[in-house]
């Protein structure tokens, strides 16, 4: 027998006997795909929530932000403050997908507990099949909705600080400070806060055993780690954004005339718009921070219409007290002092204690806004400090409180005692007040520091400040070169 057909034979033989195994492969096969479990599939309504969020929160920025503080200068620096704010979105999101997203929501390796790594620089292997973990065990949300969701937040925060600095620092070195700002504050703290593997990764770990909990418990943000809770951003958001915008106006210096020239908000009508299109979106901001479309997204939404109704009443109130007459700048104020401090709790604390919060918050930030902004005679243009930086404190301690089962609050989520169940972990007031008190001081000092650096370097750069005729003209024309109104 040549060689030639002996290969011929061997291998049909060969398939013959291919032929008869493979019932019992495909059977084999068909095994192990039942004994898999199925990928889990995002419900509609989930996904639908958060498109919607997502779209609100941007509405609360443009035009929302930018109205509310356009309203609040002179008309010369009108179109200034619409193109700061309008800018700024524009440039913080295509930095959030270049590096942004995964700065603040991916492992760091040994800087993990400060500041994520690059593994999705330009959004890598983020696909429409990829998902991102909710609060509830076995629930998730397309990652492409996480991203773009938490991309407004990225957005809006260093929107914020512009209100401090108002009319008297160049487009150019807001620009330039915005792009440093968030690269080494708001990516860092965002990470540090809200970072963490997700309900499912903590229950496969508790059931594995002590070990792989711990290295799953590792995996977190350190203020996360630190039991710091923060439903919506009072951390992240505003006061980073308060602390930060305190400091550029010191650094800055105060506006050409501050204190010797009249400097009335030129249109308290486009404020008051701008005021209400922010509480619109805030509902996006908070009942969105949820991820899903739950109960406690339901909660969030009464909370924020509640302690901001509180805070917007107790501001007029103490206005009308103290100068006599209650106003509309005032009441738009309070308004917003009491969503931002409502932000941290929307989902943890009851009603009844939200109300109590927003009470306090718009009495308290009405202090810091008039008697202490007085007192220490730096120009907050747009209290920036007075009502993001003190509202979010209120907040984020308030949170620490309220969310006591005992006052109506939800209690804190507990993964792994009953690993794939929520429960509701003991609740500590002296353990929880801590853990946010702490979390706020790291944040104030983070950004405190690392802002004061930013704004001094592009001071002795490029330069902060227009030069002097400039800024009495008006950023509007010196800047752009357009007016606002032209009649």
């Amino acid at each position: 027998m040549n060689l030639g057909r002996f290969s011929r034979i061997a291998g049909a033989l060969g398939a013959a006997a291919a032929l008869t195994l493979l019932p019992d492969a495909m059977a084999f096969a068909q095994d192990a795909a039942a004994a898999a479990p199925p990928p889990p599939t995002p419900d509609k309504a989930d996904t639908g929530f958060m498109f919607i969020s997502t779209v609100i929160v941007l509405l609360m920025t443009v035009p929302g932000l930018a109205l509310f503080y356009g309203g609040l200068v002179r008309t010369k620096n009108m179109l200034s403050i619409l193109m700061q704010v309008f800018s700024i979105v524009c440039v913080v999101a295509l930095i959030w997908v270049v590096y942004g997203y995964s700065m603040a929501f991916t492992n760091g390796g040994e800087l993990n507990d400060y500041v994520g790594g690059f593994s999705k620089l330009f959004l890598a292997g983020v696909t429409p099949a990829t998902l991102a973990a909710t609060f509830s065990n076995g629930v998730y949300i397309p990652e492409l909705s996480f991203v773009g969701f938490q991309m407004t937040f990225a957005c809006i925060t260093p929107a914020l600080i512009v209100g401090a600095i108002a009319e008297r620092v160049k487009f150019s070195a807001v620009i330039v400070f915005v792009i440093l700002w968030v690269t080494f504050v708001y990516f860092p703290v965002a990470h540090m806060v809200w970072y963490w593997g997700g309900p499912d990764i903590m229950a496969d770990a508790a059931k594995a055993g002590a070990e792989a909990l711990a290295a799953a418990s590792a995996d977190a943000g350190l203020l996360f780690k630190w039991g710091a809770i923060d439903f919506a951003g009072g951390t992240v958001v505003h006061i980073n954004a308060g602390i930060a915008g305190l400091v550029g106006a010191i650094i800055a210096g105060k506006r050409v005339g501050y204190g010797h020239e009249p400097m009335p908000p030129h249109s308290l009508t486009m404020t008051m718009i701008g005021a209400s299109l922010l509480w619109v979106g805030w509902f996006g901001f908070n009942c969105g921070s949820n991820l899903e479309i739950s109960v406690t997204a339901v909660i969030a939404m009464i909370n924020t219409f509640v302690a901001t109704a509180a805070a917007g009443v107790a501001w007029m109130l103490a206005e009308w007290i103290i100068k006599g007459k209650p106003s509309l700048l005032g009441l738009a104020s309070g308004v917003v002092a009491g969503l931002v401090a409502v932000t941290p709790a929307a989902g943890f604390a009851g009603s009844m204690g939200s109300i109590i919060l927003g009470l306090v918050a718009g009495v308290v930030c009405f202090i810091f806004c008039t008697g202490v902004k007085n007192a220490f005679g730096y120009d907050d243009s747009l209290d920036v400090f007075g009502v993001h930086a003190i509202g979010g404190i209120i907040g984020a301690i308030g949170t620490g409180i309220l969310v006591n089962p005992d006052f109506g609050g939800s209690g804190v989520a507990d993964y792994v005692s009953q690993p794939g169940a929520l429960i509701v972990a003991p609740y500590d007031m002296v353990v929880q007040v801590t853990a946010q008190a702490k979390a706020v001081g790291l944040v104030v000092a983070w950004t405190g520091i690392v802002s004061a650096i930013l704004f001094l370097l592009i001071k002795f750069t490029i330069g902060l400040r227009p030069v002097t005729d400039n800024e009495r003209e008006g950023l509007d024309i010196t800047d752009h070169g357009e007016r606002a109104y032209n009649y």
